[in-house]
């Protein structure tokens, strides 16, 4: 038999262990729901935005290495870099003897063929007389008229030649063809200069280039009228705007790069020729937002992102449209609205409605 007060303990020991079990469980429905801290970005819509940039030089629009058309010895150069030039000023001076020389013996040479043609051509005159009364006969007349003929095509072939030794004297005198001013120069005098060789080079009057050399995997960037902000290497904030006007159809053979030009529009001043830019390619404005593809959970149609509700502190996914997707980034063409918190890390793990933290928020 069981002593009573046994039985009492017994009593109150089981409804102390459901007192503790019914409190227990009243603890977890009440406990904290999971707060899990996330990464995310605001939401802002697409501005234009620097895109690859490149290294380069301004250079002029229009260039040209000015060179005698003939060999000679340098007599005088009238030009050093720096020089600015207008149309019609000299640039440097050949020695002329010889084309001189040239010239007076050309002289010389239609006088004598002059002489001859006024004496083939009394003759001719006398027996067309001769002929006409019927003293001389016509073969006779027809020899001297074509002496005649063969002396007034000499007297042409001189004055030809005439005419070639003046321009070979006047290819000794190397003149600008335009406004602009030198940026080098490639012979000085006493040395003996061939044809074609560079005397000096001139930058025209009329516009200024930011030259680059880009390579391979960035020229696709750089169609006909990219618009590219050319700034001061050093200091930025002095720059032009352009666009791109050439790009080189062959890489060079030793850099593999491509050489692109980027015509300026108003360079200020500080833009001078041959000094160092840099070239930063202006990426168009886009409808839609970007955000990091590490938001976007799911593929296609099911693409979504996780939305965070700022006042309460909880999440929800929202379906999106995926314009285009990068390595890193992806445009977002409908379901987004500008402000938007969106999750840009750890989307895989999150619910509907759960508690998230954001950075730099009070745990």
């Amino acid at each position: 038999m069981i002593h009573p007060l046994r039985r009492s303990g017994a009593v109150f020991a089981c409804i102390a262990v459901l007192a503790l079990a019914a409190c227990n469980t009243e603890e977890e429905e009440t406990a904290a729901p999971v707060v899990r801290p996330v990464r995310t970005i605001t939401v802002t819509g697409l501005a234009e935005a620097d895109g690859p940039t490149f290294s380069g030089r301004v250079e002029a629009a229009d260039q040209v290495s000015v060179a005698f058309r003939i060999a000679g010895r340098l007599a005088e150069r009238f030009v050093d870099v720096g020089t600015e030039l207008q149309a019609g000023d000299p640039i440097a001076r050949l020695e002329p003897q010889n084309e001189r020389n040239a010239v007076r013996s050309a002289e010389a040479a239609l006088v004598g063929a002059e002489a001859a043609f006024v004496r083939a051509d009394n003759a001719a005159t006398r027996h067309r007389e001769l002929l006409a009364r019927g003293v001389t006969a016509q073969a006779y007349f027809e020899s001297v008229d074509q002496s005649r003929t063969a002396a007034q095509a000499q007297v042409e072939a001189a004055r030809a030649q005439l005419a070639i030794a003046k321009d070979l004297l006047g290819f000794t005198e190397l003149d600008a063809d335009a406004k602009g001013v030198v940026t080098a120069v490639g012979a000085e005098p006493g040395e003996v200069v061939a044809a074609g060789q560079m005397i000096a080079r001139l930058a025209r009057e009329g516009g200024r280039d930011g030259v680059f050399d880009v390579p391979a995997q960035s020229v696709s960037a750089l169609g006909p009228d990219v618009a590219v902000r050319v700034s001061l290497t050093g200091n930025p904030s002095v720059f032009a705007m352009g666009r791109v006007r050439e790009v080189s159809p062959q890489a060079d053979p030793v850099t593999r790069t491509f050489r692109v030009r980027v015509g300026l529009t108003d360079p200020p001043a500080g833009l001078r020729l041959g000094t160092g830019v840099t070239g930063s390619v202006i990426l168009e404005a886009a409808a839609g937002f970007a955000i990091p593809v590490t938001a976007l959970k799911g593929e296609g149609e099911a693409t979504a992102v996780w939305i965070v509700d700022t006042r309460a502190g909880t999440v929800s996914l929202r379906p999106v449209e995926v314009a285009t997707r990068g390595a890193g980034t992806a445009r977002i063409a409908s379901g987004l609205e500008e402000g938007d918190v969106v999750v840009t890390a750890g989307v895989n793990v999150l619910t509907e409605g759960q508690h998230v933290r954001l950075p730099g928020a009070e745990s």
